[in-house]
């Protein structure tokens, strides 16, 4: 059990730090090279990445010779942003949980000592701290079982992997911004959602706050609805580059009208701000509407942490402008939505990404005329 398990149901682990000896090995690295990991922990290491928690290590031993027992125990690669050393544990966790850009309050810490924990706890009260002998129980606690686990939960380590290595290479890089973006070799899908990537949408509502247009939260019953409804699509785009996967970075919810189409939500995933996803996705919109013949109308609420996707959208042309069209959809997005709009015109092709995406203009309804 947590030595700081709060009384309310605790929130879900995003990363368990591991101490190293007589924790995650059985035996002291410096006293027995020979150290034994029990299939026990072998199968919590494994269980814990199929859930998408990622997994980081504290420990007081020589770098290089722990990590080389742990690639010898075939684990080392289950381990993002390591901090071995002589240092406290409270400033390592610390710099495990910066490194990540986590809140401190989805950090668990496993140690055998308990004055390791109450160092940890002490300096650090958020983080929830568990002693070794309590790792068989944690995949049964609630805080390591996450409500559903996406495609994207599967590969979590693998993208963050991938991010640390493009991360590292764009330090390197001497060229603009944008010659590192083309060097890159992206490519953005956008594609239909199917039953399977539900639960993909599902989670990029959920977690994505400050590139959400609306900040809501659509759940599965919802989204199921919506597919099913033919005025309605709901897409989600996938981006993958050289370093490898980034997941799902981005969902679209659109209703189609006979003469515009309403733009109900566009969110993407924070990590991909400095590629420029949100304004590629709103741009092949946007030129979607303009081979369709049809205005653009999309919900926009403003939160306390928005403001740079109110930036996007009005960069894109989309402002208050009154027009015929918006009779369609009038008093359909709520009295604390803006509902903005936009006469598209056709948009030029992204230069750093390549972008796959369905035709949306080939199911619009048949339109009756414009509004002027």
């Amino acid at each position: 059990m947590s030595d700081t398990a709060p009384e309310a149901p605790p929130g879900t682990v995003k990363c368990l730090v591991w101490d190293l000896d007589n924790t995650l090995w059985h035996g002291t690295l410096l006293e027995d090279e020979n150290v034994v990991l029990s299939e026990a922990n072998r199968e919590l290491i494994i269980g814990l990445d199929a859930r998408g928690i990622l997994q980081s290590v504290c420990s007081r031993n020589d770098h290089d010779i722990a990590w080389a027992r742990l690639k010898a125990l075939g684990v080392a690669d289950y381990f993002v942003v390591p901090e071995i050393g002589w240092g406290p544990k409270s400033d390592a966790v610390r710099r495990i949980t910066e490194r990540l850009d986590f809140a401190p309050g989805t950090i668990a810490f496993i140690d055998d000592q308990p004055a390791e924990r109450a160092e940890v706890a002490f300096h650090l009260p958020e983080v929830r701290c568990y002693a070794a002998q309590d790792a068989a129980t944690l995949l049964s606690l609630p805080e390591f079982s996450p409500r559903s686990v996406t495609v994207d939960s599967r590969q979590r380590r693998t993208m963050y992997q991938a991010g640390f290595r493009r991360t590292d290479e764009r330090e390197r890089f001497a060229g603009s911004s944008e010659d590192f973006l083309r060097s890159l070799d992206m490519v953005m899908r956008i594609g239909r959602a199917t039953d399977d990537e539900l639960s993909r949408v599902e989670e990029l509502t959920l977690r994505t706050s400050q590139m959400n247009a609306t900040g809501v939260h659509y759940p599965d019953e919802v989204l199921r609805a919506l597919l099913a409804c033919p005025s309605h699509e709901v897409l989600v785009t996938t981006l993958t580059d050289r370093f490898g996967p980034h997941g799902a970075v981005g969902v679209v919810l659109l209703e189609k009208h006979e003469r515009a189409w309403h733009l109900k939500l566009l969110a993407t995933s924070c990590r991909v701000v400095a590629f420029g996803a949100g304004t590629i996705i709103l741009n092949w919109l946007v030129d979607q509407a303009a081979l369709a013949g049809v205005h653009l109308l999309a919900d926009f609420r403003a939160t306390d942490r928005n403001r740079v996707m109110e930036i996007a959208y009005r960069f894109a042309g989309l402002d208050e402008q009154p027009c015929g069209c918006r009779d369609e959809v009038s008093g359909s997005s709520g009295e604390d939505v803006l509902l903005l709009h936009l006469t598209p015109e056709r948009r030029e092709p992204p230069t750093t990404v390549r972008l796959i995406a369905p035709d949306l203009a080939d199911r619009a309804p048949p339109r009756a005329g414009l509004p002027d």
